[in-house]
């Protein structure tokens, strides 16, 4: 990409400077910008990616669904949202500061930046597992009815789960979406065989379901970890960065605690359904949910490329090309999210009974109701990680402490009063508010100042 402070060959050059400078061949393919079936093969890898990592768990959920009960499956759904919880945490500790860091003030040290996060990951990983077993042997001794095979499963694999995610992420700083399609891919045809051998030797169950998962991340973790540039350096990055770790909590603290807020968003409706009404409504708010998740996948995985380039526009002060970027990607959210709820008005009812096998066909008419939530919620996700870029994920918090509110004043009493719907109405309602108040925070810290150091004198010279 362009680099703002290169010279122009067409400007004047003073004499002296003709005569004492020897001419070099002009470095074209540094500063050339990837051209458009660039960028759409890498969102074709990206897009890849995201539908493999997604369509592991996919066909776990889909498989549960279809063999256990619901009251079982119901189980599952609030262990694997356990482990949202968790994700989200790892997401704030190590996936956000590496992936705006590293595509952004570190970009020039990656080598050494990636051994540091790498490290903390793997700390990261089994503090959690450590965690999970502790919470799994206390309730043993304690109230051993709350102890499900799901939760046990997870505390045994939590680390390996969040290492795969990590592995993905790592390639998509590096710029190569395709070897994390690679690795999805892997994991992919892993778990699926996994499932197939499972159920037909008659072990398949919410705990076995997360040992597969877990294997499908080890043996693609085997076959790329290795594609990863790790380089050859003498010094540690806190060597020569000593202060890292209190920049890196400065922006991590503001994603740290947003991570908290998020689950009253969306995940913390499984469990106002399950103390208001069953573990049965679970099981049906988690199988609407798996069909409208494709496309707010989708966007998870043009997040990983998009994240990465506005933060290099930023770091570079290149404001115009962030703005005019952020334009398109916010159109095609809300273009992509809008046919998405056409679609499942269409085709969300055999759909449905196709992979449920006609287990939840009294959900028909609520799923056409819930498929407005990736619509609603689009355009703030698309400010989210333009807030993020510009280093202000404080106003992300914000957003969702704003739709955690409403959860508690609004959807709470939606679920009493109309019980599944409720919960359906709830998760709109917060969604709506979470991209308003996404769009007063990016208005005020991200959109009107661009344009204001866009037409400044001083953002006019510099772009001479």
């Amino acid at each position: 990409m362009q680099s703002p402070n290169l010279t122009s060959p067409s400007l004047p050059t003073k004499p002296s400077a003709l005569k004492e400078e020897t001419p070099r061949p002009e470095p074209v393919s540094r500063v050339t910008r990837p051209g458009l079936s660039s960028r759409i093969r890498q969102a074709g890898f990206s897009i890849a990616d995201q539908a493999l990592f997604v369509g592991g768990t996919f066909l776990a959920n889909v498989m549960l669904a279809r063999t256990q009960t619901k009251e079982d499956y119901g189980m599952f759904a609030l262990s694997y949202s356990v482990f949202t919880f968790l994700s989200s945490l790892h997401n704030a500790a190590i996936l956000e500061p590496y992936t705006v860091y590293g595509s952004g003030r570190y970009r020039d040290r990656f080598s050494d930046y990636l051994r540091l996060m790498v490290r903390s990951n793997v700390i990261v990983g089994l503090a959690l597992t450590g965690f999970l077993l502790l919470v799994c042997l206390l309730l043993m001794w304690g109230s051993p009815q709350l102890v499900s095979p799901a939760l046990v499963g997870l505390g045994l694999t939590v680390g390996f789960l969040l290492s795969g995610i990590f592995l993905r992420r790592a390639f998509y700083v590096q710029g190569k979406p395709m070897l994390a399609a690679g690795v999805s891919l892997t994991y992919f045809v892993t778990v699926a065989l996994g499932l197939l051998f499972a159920a037909r030797a008659h072990v398949l169950n919410s705990f076995s379901v997360f040992l597969i998962l877990a294997l499908g991340w080890i043996v693609a973790g085997s076959a790329f970890a290795g594609r990863l540039h790790f380089g050859n350096t003498r010094n540690t990055f806190l060597e020569t960065e000593p202060r890292y770790w209190r920049e890196h909590w400065k922006y991590a603290q503001w994603v740290f605690v947003t991570a908290f807020v998020f689950q009253f968003t969306t995940q913390g409706y499984y469990w106002l359904v399950a103390g208001f009404l069953s573990v049965r409504e679970v099981a049906d708010l988690r199988a609407m949910y798996l069909l409208i998740g494709p496309i707010d996948q989708a966007f998870v995985a043009l997040s990983y490329l998009v994240l990465p380039m506005l933060a290099l526009r930023f770091a570079d002060k290149r404001m115009d090309e962030f703005v005019s970027f952020w334009k398109k990607y916010a159109l095609a959210a809300v273009g992509a999210s809008a046919l998405f709820a056409l679609a499942v008005r269409g085709l969300g009812k055999p759909v449905m009974h196709i992979l449920y096998a006609g287990k939840f066909d009294d959900l028909a008419p609520l799923l056409f109701l819930f498929a407005l939530l990736p619509f609603l919620m689009g355009i703030g996700n698309t400010m989210n990680d333009a807030l993020k870029a510009v280093e202000k994920p404080r106003f992300v918090f914000y957003a969702y402490v704003c739709s955690g509110a409403a959860t508690f004043l609004g959807g709470i009493p939606l679920v009493m009063h109309f019980g599944l719907r409720g919960a359906v109405y709830g998760m709109l309602l917060s969604g709506v508010i979470y991209s308003g108040a996404l769009a007063l925070g990016f208005l005020s810290n991200v959109y009107r100042k661009a344009h204001q150091l866009i037409g400044s004198p001083t953002s006019s010279t510099a772009a001479e």
